[in-house]
């Protein structure tokens, strides 16, 4: 239990794993959730729960189905100990990996149905006497976005991570040379 004692010694790592969880709450997650998260991801040793609901000072109860919740993420793993009977997890601690898993959990979750209830109320739409043309449109520019965001989704996931990387922080250069080449073609 003294691993987990010593990354509590910190106040960066207390205010980390308290910002994490109002983060987790902006971002519609638990914040238990979220809070276990950060102290998975900060610890250097794979944690049990009862260690967690220690540490964190959170139910047990409310720990086993944060767990739950974070393995079906995937942002979290159970990993073996010898000897040792209670489950034991560790956090995926590779930023970019965790910003991905997030994303398509989040994509999976939130944008596929909409975009399916989209498609279907665009189809709806389309049949239905008397729909004002600019309804129509506009569900069309939906469905449109909709569309071109889970492409350009798609396609980033093939983008290997150090490219990735690269083309983030080439930001503002890459907005110039949208400004420039927008220039010249209008």
């Amino acid at each position: 239990m003294t691993e987990v004692k010593e990354i509590r010694n910190s106040i960066a790592v207390d205010q980390f794993i308290l910002y994490w969880g109002d983060m987790g709450g902006q971002w519609g997650v638990n914040r238990s959730v979220a809070q276990i998260h950060a102290l998975l991801f900060l610890s250097t040793k794979p944690l049990n729960a009862e260690q967690i609901s220690e540490t964190l000072g959170i139910a047990r109860s409310n720990v086993s189905n944060s767990l739950k919740e974070l393995v079906s993420w995937k942002l979290i793993r159970r990993v073996p100990i010898q000897g040792e009977r209670r489950e034991h997890f560790e956090a995926e601690t590779d930023v970019w990996e965790m910003a991905m898993r997030i994303a398509q959990g989040r994509k999976e979750r939130e944008i596929d149905p909409a975009a399916a209830a989209l498609k279907e109320c665009v189809a709806k739409a389309e049949t239905e006497a008397g729909i004002d043309p600019v309804v129509l449109q506009r569900l069309h520019d939906m469905q449109q976005f909709m569309d071109t965001t889970n492409r350009w989704y798609v396609q980033m996931l093939g983008v290997p991570k150090s490219q990735l990387n690269r083309l983030m922080k080439m930001g503002d250069k890459v907005l110039s040379v949208l400004k420039f080449t927008g220039k010249r073609t209008q």
